[in-house]
């Protein structure tokens, strides 16, 4: 409880899975002594980074003066809002400039008060409180449980993409839901001016540039895909609509997977990508499409299948209308072959994939 002097400390952390995207602001609060007194998650839906950081700190000022705090010592790992409520930076974002005068006037209300800078490892109670809003998607307190963790060893993935994005949302979407143990620890795209490197960028992704047309060859192209996927420590290879022929690495045999938006072996290899597939599936008069995830030698659309999944092809179906009804069943059957890989399910021998069954 609040002691006799009034005095109480508050740590605050706020932040998003994207800048903007879901976010949440939390704050924990001790007395002097060090005990814990209160504290909350709240979810805040699509929020940027700085937002979020101004948002816990007002509802920890908020929650201190609802317990009869009079003296707050506020910490807080956002270096940037510390700066702005102690006056050493300007507030030049407008989205802040409301919140920032919210904080300093909740401030005044305490005999005495300061905001100072904690390191986010000394930080840890906040942050997972923020963390967990983010997870489940509501407010939570201190005595919320976590949500259960996806089974299997977390990897680290390397995402390579040649358009859009989308795959790489889904594959995010599913880390974030915490159905995938995983994270995206690189992006790795072969061009500069496609959406997907904005989406990357906005989710907060790292984001690395690697043009076929600026090295000397196919071996020097495929040495910096390898340097990038090196330095990010990745585990596993995730092409998502990936269009450039690469030379993989013996280091890296059975751990770079593709999706292809047909059921494999057939509509694959040279110039079978995106619409192209589709139109053939059509052409051909086929009743079944679907997608295939398998492991990628250096042939296109050759390596051992891991996950398929299909659909009907309905008839009056056009390219467009049957790429969504694949894509839906990509956005199954991706994160199902990656789930597989953490959980050490996958083995290759003479060139099929068995899945080990779970006892």
């Amino acid at each position: 409880m609040v002691g006799k002097d009034g005095k109480v400390r508050v740590f605050t952390d706020g932040g998003s899975r994207g800048n903007p995207g879901p976010g949440a602001a939390a704050y924990v609060v001790a007395g002097a002594d060090g005990g814990l007194i209160a504290g909350r998650g709240i979810y805040l839906g699509e929020v940027t980074n700085n937002v979020a950081e101004y948002s816990a700190l007002i509802a920890a000022l908020e929650g201190a003066k609802e317990i009869g705090a009079s003296s707050v010592e506020v910490l807080s790992d956002s270096e940037l809002m510390v700066k702005q409520i102690n006056g050493r930076w300007r507030v030049k974002n407008p989205q802040l400039t409301e919140l920032y005068s919210e904080s300093i006037e909740l401030l005044a209300g305490f005999s005495s008060w300061s905001v100072s800078h904690v390191r986010r490892e000394k930080n840890t109670q906040a942050d997972g409180l923020a963390n967990r809003a983010m997870d489940l998607k509501k407010d939570v307190s201190l005595d919320t449980p976590a949500p259960a963790r996806p089974s299997g060893k977390k990897i680290r993935i390397g995402a390579m993409i040649s358009g859009g994005g989308t795959t790489v949302l889904n594959i995010q979407k599913e880390i974030d839901a915490g159905r995938l143990n995983a994270e995206i620890s690189i992006v790795i795209s072969s061009r500069s001016k496609v959406l997907g490197v904005q989406r990357a960028k906005d989710a907060a992704l790292e984001i690395e540039i690697v043009r076929k047309k600026d090295f000397d060859g196919i071996e020097r192209f495929s040495g910096r895909i390898k340097e990038v996927l090196k330095n990010a420590q990745v585990d596993l290879v995730a092409q998502a609509g990936w269009l450039c022929l690469w030379q993989i690495p013996a280091e890296y045999e059975n751990r770079v997977m593709n999706i292809h938006p047909a059921l494999l072996p057939s509509f694959g290899g040279k110039g079978m990508w995106g619409r192209n597939v589709h139109e053939a599936v059509i052409a051909h008069g086929c009743k079944v499409s679907g997608c295939t995830v398998h492991f990628c030698t250096n042939q296109y659309d050759k390596g051992p299948i891991i996950v398929q999944r299909g659909c009907k092809v309905k008839e009056g179906d056009d390219p467009d209308t049957l790429a969504k009804r694949v894509f839906e069943q990509e956005c199954i059957a991706y994160p199902e072959a990656i789930r597989l890989f953490s959980q050490g399910r996958l083995s290759v021998a003479d060139g099929v994939v068995n899945i080990k069954e779970v006892v």
